[in-house]
């Protein structure tokens, strides 16, 4: 019956299918039936739905939740909500580290003075390397082949610290001088300083 429908019979075949038919009832209605649900569909291939119809069923669809679609857009970029959430957690990690550590530190070095959360780079001294001052100020009188950067403080720049306990000519530093007082400003600092240190080993 199908290949008949379908156009692929061979004569042969027809021929036994007609015989078949004009013998069998049950055959017969089957048949008939299938002759009627392939002309239905025939004459329903002109059909075309009304202009905007796509349009109106989109919009009476129920709302997609919020949720739901930020979950599909992560699922289809595993990279990037990985950076996100890498960013996310080191950004926390180092504002809250910025919000309680307030306690002075300075770059370890024998020469450095500290005086009352200052440190001192005395005059006729050389020092070779950065120096990191931390919820302090730094004086420099001697010389500093590197970089001098400041979190939470300042370079001093006049020539006397204490009162007048030190004097202080005008230091030189071969590097650059930042003071860094805002969190962004810290954490930008913070990314550079780690960037340098993986380029380093």
């Amino acid at each position: 019956m199908h290949e008949y429908l379908d156009g692929d019979i061979s004569s042969q075949h027809e021929k036994e299918l007609r015989e078949h038919l004009q013998t069998c009832s049950a055959c017969k209605q089957q048949f008939e039936e299938l002759e009627k649900t392939i002309a239905l569909v025939q004459s329903t291939s002109h059909i075309q739905a009304p202009p905007g119809f796509t349009e109106k069923v989109l919009m009476n669809l129920p709302r997609e939740k919020k949720n739901v679609s930020i979950k599909r857009w992560f699922g289809r970029h595993p990279f990037l909500t990985a950076a996100i959430i890498f960013f996310t957690l080191m950004t926390g990690s180092m504002i809250s580290t910025w919000e309680t550590d307030e306690q002075f530190t300075v770059t370890k070095h024998p020469d450095i003075i500290i005086e009352n959360n200052t440190a001192i780079v005395p005059e006729n001294v050389t020092i070779t390397g950065d120096i990191v001052v931390k919820n302090g100020d730094i004086l420099i009188a001697g010389k500093v082949e590197g970089n001098v950067t400041v979190i939470n403080g300042k370079v001093i720049e006049d020539d006397k610290v204490d009162g007048g306990n030190y004097l202080a000519s005008a230091g030189e530093v071969t590097g650059e001088i930042e003071e860094i007082d805002q969190v962004f400003e810290w954490l930008w600092f913070q990314i550079k300083d780690a960037m340098q240190k993986v380029l380093e080993e």
